[in-house]
């Protein structure tokens, strides 16, 4: 059976996605510019996301104190043991706010990842409160001429919520960017958190149908990972009770009814996350992401479930 994406996979997959756009695997290559956060730095308050430490999922050819070109060789060759049919990458700029500087030092690193040859285009993670009208009118003349994502995090729907994780922004401002990324024609990204405290299931399902009313073109999702050292671990180990912990089967049957509510057209980068082994506070699954996505392939099959599935448009 073919789906509306034009595989038979039970979703609109990421990968099936740049074999259609480029008839070959094209890999990301994270890197690490040296940025901050304007929750980090005063600007709208400190100590970051109490769920955040980037060295919790850095590869670890990334280092700031290296050039943009040094880091995306070093993960060409990291990625030609790993996924020896990647040929082509996109510089992914990916450690904290990659749009929190001046435009003119955005474009002389932007323009040095486009330099490297293999290199067909970049993808920017961001927040929707460090991009504004010149920046995404740049954005939009880069699109032109190279494979560009703006990569938002979302992390939540809910108001409370990103109050409570010191997030620094509320969901109008996520919606107002990712509006205003789409309307000039540049391909649109959102993260999610699937897990953070004090949100429930209903809470997820009620994102899902939402994201139908968004331009987004692509999602990710991360389940709750709670890291050591971090604010949010401080508070786990004070109050174990409030934090919702997920076995990966009832993650998968989670995600499932998700990724049923998703419109069709949205391409699904991710629908679990990994950190680095020994900095989860709590232990994890014990398996590798490609276990995850197998075992949550296999789960659609079982059930005869596809994205979209339970999907109704809204007028």
């Amino acid at each position: 059976m073919s789906y509306p994406w034009g595989t038979d996979r039970r979703f609109n997959a990421y990968s099936d996605y740049f074999r259609k756009e480029y008839g070959e695997r094209v890999q990301k290559i994270s890197i690490n510019a040296g940025f901050t956060c304007p929750n980090r730095d005063g600007k709208v308050g400190r100590g970051g996301c109490t769920f955040c430490d980037n060295r919790a999922f850095n590869p670890s050819y990334d280092d700031a104190h290296t050039s943009v070109t040094e880091q995306i060789k070093k993960g060409m060759e990291f990625h030609k043991t790993r996924y020896r049919k990647a040929t082509s990458y996109l510089a992914y700029f990916q450690a904290f706010s990659n749009t929190y500087a001046d435009l003119a030092h955005l474009q002389k690193l932007y323009e040095e990842a486009l330099s490297v040859p293999q290199v067909r285009g970049i993808v920017v993670g961001t927040r929707p409160d460090c991009v504004d009208e010149e920046m995404l009118d740049y954005f939009a003349e880069l699109s032109k001429r190279c494979h560009l994502v703006l990569e938002y995090g979302i992390e939540s729907m809910l108001n409370n919520t990103l109050l409570r994780v010191n997030r620094g922004h509320n969901v109008e401002k996520s919606r107002w960017a990712v509006e205003e990324t789409a309307r000039r024609g540049i391909h649109v990204g959102g993260h999610f958190i699937i897990g953070l405290p004090g949100e429930e299931r209903s809470d997820y399902l009620d994102m899902a149908m939402e994201l139908a009313d968004w331009p987004l073109d692509s999602v990710k999702f991360h389940q709750m990972q709670l890291i050591k050292g971090t604010a949010m671990a401080r508070e786990f180990e004070k109050n174990p009770e409030g934090f919702p912990s997920f076995a990966m089967g009832d993650y998968l049957e989670l995600m499932m009814e998700i990724v049923e509510l998703l419109p069709p057209r949205l391409v699904i980068e991710r629908i679990a996350g990994e950190v680095i082994p020994g900095m989860g506070l709590r232990e994890g699954w014990g398996i590798r992401y490609d276990g995850v996505l197998k075992a949550f392939e296999k789960l659609l099959e079982e059930n005869d479930s596809w994205q979209g599935k339970k999907f109704i448009a809204r007028t």
